[in-house]
């Protein structure tokens, strides 16, 4: 029978360099104040363009008159809305005309209706009928849609809002 060495721990041997001493904080304090004018403070520097830059990006209203019919759009807005809700058109098509509330509520339906059409594969198509439009505000219209989708008779309501040369939708009710 043959008996085993012991077993021997040696130290693992360097793989770096050699470290660089860091100094210490007194020491590192000395020599900035060496380096270093002391420290006077100069006028403030106040940008007053990014005040109006903001007053830019704010929306802005718009009169009724300078915009496309409210009819018209109403229609176009409302057949685009329900094909990204079908998951037929992508969200972003919308974007600019609806506010992000809006928005939400129609991607993330467009969403679940493209998971269920990949898995049936039928997809139907929408068309607008009937556009009702009144004016409860200035530079606002609610508009109902009725629209046969597939085999369904449907109604939308829109509140359209004018906002930067153009309609925006900032409500959406679909029955």
């Amino acid at each position: 029978m043959t008996t085993t060495p012991p077993l021997q721990v040696l130290p693992a041997p360097r793989s770096g360099p050699v470290g660089i001493p860091l100094p210490t904080h007194a020491q590192g304090r000395e020599e900035r104040l060496r380096t270093t004018a002391p420290y006077v403070q100069d006028a403030l520097a106040v940008d007053f363009t990014t005040a109006r830059e903001e007053a830019e990006d704010m929306p802005r209203p718009t009169r009724v008159c300078d915009l496309p019919d409210p009819r018209d759009w109403a229609a176009h807005i409302a057949q685009g809305l329900v094909e990204v809700m079908h998951g037929v058109r992508p969200p972003s098509q919308v974007m600019r005309w609806t506010t992000p509330e809006v928005y939400a509520v129609v991607a993330r339906r467009g969403s679940r209706a493209a998971r269920r059409r990949a898995v049936r594969g039928s997809a139907h198509r929408t068309r607008v009928i009937r556009v009702h439009v009144c004016e409860p505000a200035p530079e606002v219209v609610e508009a109902s849609v009725v629209l046969v989708d597939g085999g369904r008779v449907r109604a939308l309501a829109l509140r359209l809002t004018a906002r930067d040369r153009r309609w925006v939708v900032e409500a959406l009710q679909v029955g």
